[in-house]
C-alpha cells in the first residue's frame, strides 16, 4: 500500500512506505528494506475462482486517493481520479451506469441513502443519484475532500484535509455544523473517514486522539488520546489515525501510526486495553480476534477482550498490505503487487495465495455473501469466490 507524508500544503506527490523508511533512516539507500519474498504454498487450504473482472477507469491513477469499493444490494459502487463514479451488478460484474462529474475525485464512493458520494481535489462533496448516477448536488469544503464520506440518513459526514469536520443535510448539501481541529505540521497523506454509532460520530485525527461528538450539532462527547506524540523531529512525532476505526458490540478499536492499537468504550471514550502495534491500513476482526496489518508488513492476532497477542505473521515484510478483511472463516490481505493472502485465524498461517492483477491493493477487500471484492490502485477490479 503507497502512503505519503504531507505538510500543511498538502502536496500530491506519492511516495511509497519504502521511502518513509529511507527518510526515518537518514535518507540512506543501504537501508531500503526489501519486501519478502513469497514462499510456496505446497498444499493451500482453499481453491479460489476469479468470477468477473472490470475496470473502473484509472482509479487513483498516479496520486494517492482514498477511492474504495462500496457494495450495496444492488450494486456495486466505484469511481475514479478523472471524475468518473460508476455502478457494477455485483453478481455478473456487468456495468448498470456511469456518471460524469468532471471533478478530480480522491475519495468514496459512499451511498447514503438514494445517494453516492465522492469527494473531491477542489474540495468538494458531490453526490448522484444511486439509481442512475444523475447529479443531486454538490457541496464546498475548505479543502481537498480526501475523507470518504458516512451517512446517517438524514446527515452526511466528512472531513477535509485542514482539519475540519462536516455534517452536511443528506437531501440538498447545505452545511448544518463545523467543527475544526487543527492538524500537526507534518501527518501521512490520508483520513481516517467518520465512523457512526446511534447518535454520535466517531473520527480517527491526525494527532493520535479519538473524537467522539454528537450527530445533532457537533459537540464533543468525549475525546482518548490513542498515541501521543514522541521523539526528536517531525517525522518520529507522527502519530496519524489514517486507518478506518472498527465498531463492535460497544466497543470501538483504533489504530495509529504513533504505535498504539487501543480498545475503547464508545460511549465513555474508556481505554479498556492498548498494544504496541504501528499502523496505518486497518482492522478487522474475526470471533474474539482484533486483527491488524502494521506499517511493516506484519499482521497481528489480538485477543479482542484482553488486547493480548495470540500470534503474529511476519512473512509479509515490507509488502505494503492493505488493511485485513475477513471472508468464509479466513483472513485476507493483498500487497503491492496485487497478490491476496489467506490467513487462518487460529494460527495466522498463509494458507492459500491468489492474484488479483499486477498493481498495488491499497484498501482492505469488501465482502458480499459468496463473493469478496478487490479494488487495485490503477481501478482494476476483480470478484473472486471459493470454488467447493
Amino acid at each position: 500500500m503507497s502512503t505519503m507524508l504531507q505538510g500543511r500544503n498538502r502536496t500530491l506527490a506519492v511516495v511509497g512506505l519504502a521511502i518513509v523508511a529511507i527518510a526515518l533512516a537518514g535518507c540512506s539507500k543501504k537501508n531500503l528494506r526489501k519486501p519478502a519474498e513469497l514462499k510456496d504454498i505446497s498444499n493451500p487450504a482453499i481453491k479460489l475462482q476469479t468470477v468477473w473482472t472490470a475496470s473502473a477507469g484509472d482509479g487513483g491513477g498516479k496520486y494517492y486517493t482514498e477511492l474504495r469499493l462500496a457494495l450495496e444490494p444492488d450494486a456495486l459502487f466505484a469511481a475514479d481520479i478523472d471524475g468518473r463514479v460508476y455502478a457494477f451488478d455485483p453478481k455478473t460484474g456487468e456495468r448498470i451506469w456511469e456518471a460524469r462529474t468532471h471533478k478530480r475525485l480522491v475519495s468514496g464512493p459512499t451511498v447514503s441513502g438514494d445517494a453516492v458520494l465522492a469527494g473531491t481535489m477542489g474540495g468538494e462533496m458531490v453526490a448522484v443519484k444511486r439509481a442512475d448516477g444523475a447529479p443531486l448536488w454538490s457541496s464546498q469544503l475548505a479543502s481537498e475532500a480526501l475523507s470518504p464520506a458516512t451517512g446517517d440518513g438524514n446527515r452526511i459526514y466528512m472531513r477535509s484535509g485542514d482539519g475540519k469536520i462536516y455534517s452536511l443535510d443528506a437531501d440538498s448539501g447545505s452545511q448544518q455544523w463545523t467543527v475544526d481541529r487543527s492538524e500537526p505540521s507534518l501527518t501521512l497523506r490520508g483520513l481516517s473517514p467518520p465512523v457512526v454509532i446511534g447518535t454520535n460520530v466517531f473520527i480517527g485525527l491526525d494527532n493520535g486522539r479519538v473524537l467522539a461528538l454528537h450527530g445533532s450539532d457537533g459537540a464533543v462527547a468525549w475525546e482518548q488520546t490513542v498515541s501521543a506524540p514522541t521523539g526528536r523531529n517531525e517525522l518520529d512525532r507522527i502519530t496519524d489515525i489514517d486507518a478506518p476505526l472498527l465498531s463492535d458490540g460497544g466497543q470501538l478499536y483504533a489504530a495509529s501510526f504513533g504505535g498504539e492499537i487501543v480498545c475503547l468504550d464508545d460511549q465513555t471514550g474508556q481505554v479498556l486495553w492498548r498494544h504496541a502495534v504501528k499502523s496505518y491500513s486497518g482492522i478487522a476482526r474475526i470471533d474474539n480476534l482484533v486483527v491488524v496489518t502494521d506499517a511493516d508488513g506484519t499482521v497481528w492476532g489480538l485477543d479482542a477482550t484482553t488486547g493480548t497477542e495470540k500470534w503474529k505473521n511476519d512473512d509479509l515484510k515490507y509488502r505494503q498490505l492493505s488493511a485485513p478483511t475477513i471472508f468464509k472463516d479466513y483472513i485476507v490481505v493483498g500487497d503491492y503487487k496485487g497478490y491476496l493472502h489467506w490467513l487462518d485465524p487460529k494460527t495466522g498461517a498463509i494458507v492459500a495465495r491468489d492474484r488479483a492483477g499486477s498493481k498495488p491493493i491499497r484498501f482492505a477487500p469488501v465482502v458480499g455473501d459468496d463473493m469478496m471484492y478487490v479494488l487495485s490502485s490503477k481501478g482494476h477490479i476483480a470478484a473472486i469466490k471459493l470454488r467447493s
